[in-house]
């Protein structure tokens, strides 16, 4: 293969590499493709991707060198032993001896040949390292990944580039250089705007646990109420996916699906935000923004006092009659439909702190009360309750 056709491979690789990285949701994966994808480009035998962090350093995010076997962070699940390496120094300079926080400070590309020869940067390490595995590492190369503000927000690292010929060690070549430039800036896109979609996609859970936190803080009588409901949804999709038998064997969900009944779980009772507290906090069946049994009380009290009105002037012309026995018997009468009428008010009061089922006589007799009528202030008669009371009531 000649180099114009091993270097158009490679450009298409760089392409399929970039249409990868677009596609990519899971962060661990997309820096694998990053790294993964450089390593090829550029038949590195090692490289390492590192995130600046927000205290001024360098984190190591996933290493690879096939030589030695080493793979680490990313979705290996293998943690990265070392810490992360400082952008500056304890006394606040910069710590230009290592040639990753080198690359950060200077937002420069860094081509070393030979490790062993470098003399602007500090390897001890490395050397220390090499001691200890048997290995030698040669050339570097060291790559801001810079944002759409320019800002650096990661340093992908190469380490020994292999003559796929010869599998001699050799220097990084200028092509090879601008290749892994290129998939460095179009990574930085792609894990910008997979930080800015989960940024977005936080602020969005955040929001709407603090809409179930105020719907919680609303009601004493709900409190609690919009959290345990996602955790209880939560936990039974969890065991309805366990199922192996019976109608929900074949019960699955997937990580999309996951997230969307869990969204819902935290939403179901919006609605609650704009619901009045009379509502919300309704302990009656006649409460809206005070408990309206008070006011059939007052009817009730009104009932008795017209009732009483007529009873005395019938009493009176019995009376101018002769008739003392019309009289008595016409007390004797009020009294019992007094007695009547405290017990229906009784039972109101009963109805009105209610229940989820009412008992088919409970509702006529709900229904007979109704049909009192009482004179208002027009001298008109109206009903004794009012089509939404009894609605309320039934």
């Amino acid at each position: 293969m000649s180099d114009q056709q091993e270097l158009l491979r490679r450009l298409d690789r760089l392409n399929a590499i970039g249409v990868a990285l677009s596609a990519e949701r899971d962060t661990a994966r997309l820096m694998e493709i990053i790294l993964l994808g450089a390593k090829e480009i550029t038949n590195a035998d090692g490289g390492t991707l590192y995130s600046v962090t927000d205290d001024r350093s360098l984190k190591f995010e996933i290493m690879r060198n096939q030589s030695l076997g080493v793979s680490m962070g990313g979705t290996t699940g293998v943690e990265i032993p070392f810490p992360p390496l400082p952008i500056y120094l304890e006394n606040n300079a910069p710590n230009v001896n290592m040639v990753a926080a080198y690359t950060v400070l200077n937002d420069c590309t860094v081509n070393i040949k030979d490790a062993y020869e470098e003399i602007g940067f500090d390897f001890s390490g490395t050397r220390k390292f090499d001691e200890q595995t048997g290995y030698r590492s040669k050339s570097f190369l060291t790559i801001p990944m810079k944002n759409h503000e320019n800002e650096i927000i990661g340093v992908l690292q190469l380490i020994n580039a292999v003559d796929p010929v010869s599998g001699e060690i050799i220097p990084f070549s200028e092509e090879n250089q601008q290749l892994v430039e290129s998939l460095a800036s179009q990574a930085a896109v792609a894990l910008t705007n997979h930080n800015l979609i989960e940024g977005l996609k936080n602020l969005f859970e955040a929001f709407i646990e603090l809409i179930a936190d105020a719907i919680d803080e609303k009601s004493p009588y709900t409190g609690g109420h919009c959290r345990r409901v996602p955790e209880l949804t939560m936990m039974l999709a969890e065991a309805a996916a366990r199922m192996d038998r019976g109608p929900l064997s074949n019960f699955s969900m997937n990580e999309k699906d996951i997230y969307e009944l869990r969204i819902a779980s935290w939403l179901h009772d919006c609605g609650k935000v704009t619901t009045p507290e009379s509502v919300m906090d309704k302990p009656t069946k006649l409460s809206t923004i005070f408990d309206r049994i008070h006011l059939i009380e007052q009817r009730f009290e009104l009932l008795k006092q017209q009732h009483e009105t007529d009873l005395l002037r019938q009493q009176v012309a019995a009376l101018k009659a002769g008739r003392e026995a019309d009289a008595r018997a016409l007390e004797a009468r009020f009294q019992e439909q007094v007695q009547q009428w405290d017990a229906d008010f009784e039972f109101l009061k009963n109805a009105n702190l209610g229940g989820e089922f009412m008992a088919q006589e409970h509702l006529q007799r709900v229904k007979d009360i109704a049909a009192y009528s009482i004179t208002n202030k027009a001298g008109e008669r109206v009903p004794f309750l009012s089509e939404d009371e009894v609605y309320n009531l039934s």
